[in-house]
């Protein structure tokens, strides 16, 4: 994979390719993961509809970007949520990973969207470095202290 891989935005279709990247993301980091078939069947459903998206990095796919839109009363068109962005090792830093997280921000843009959000677990320095290359940033206009992701399952 060199600096021609390609981002296509996945159809329903491709729903087990995307569930594939995303199990093999979570089995990876010691994650949880309700497997393959669980994921796509998910995954078909939502692709289908306007409130996700997903992009893949290659043919065969190598990497994936997975975003959630939702509404938000502070801008005009929905905010993203970039969920998952992932590149199997043998081809991380050949520039996947940048053209998967600019085609979200394209695709967030296109659909309207001003804001992608992105969570990173805290030890996940290489995350954290590669965003904050990027131009993302963890602390709003004015304040010293990073912004804290807070959650409960329900």
């Amino acid at each position: 994979m060199g600096e021609a891989t390609s981002i296509h935005l996945a159809a329903p279709g491709d729903s087990r390719v995307v569930a594939s990247l995303l199990d093999r993301f979570n089995r990876e980091f010691g994650v949880s993961t309700p497997g393959v078939e669980v994921l796509a069947a998910r995954l078909e459903q939502h692709l289908s509809g306007a409130s996700m998206f997903a992009l893949c990095a290659g043919d065969p796919a190598v990497g994936v970007a997975l975003v959630s839109l939702r509404p938000n009363a502070w801008y005009a068109g929905p905010v993203g949520l970039l969920d998952e962005l992932y590149v199997i090792p043998d081809c991380r830093n050949r520039g996947a990973g940048t053209r998967l997280l600019r085609g979200a921000e394209e695709q967030v843009r296109a659909r309207g969207g001003q804001l992608l959000e992105i969570n990173v677990d805290g030890g996940d320095h290489d995350a954290l470095r590669f965003y904050r290359r990027h131009g993302y940033v963890d602390r709003d206009p004015g304040e010293s202290v990073p912004a804290k992701y807070l959650f409960r399952e329900l």
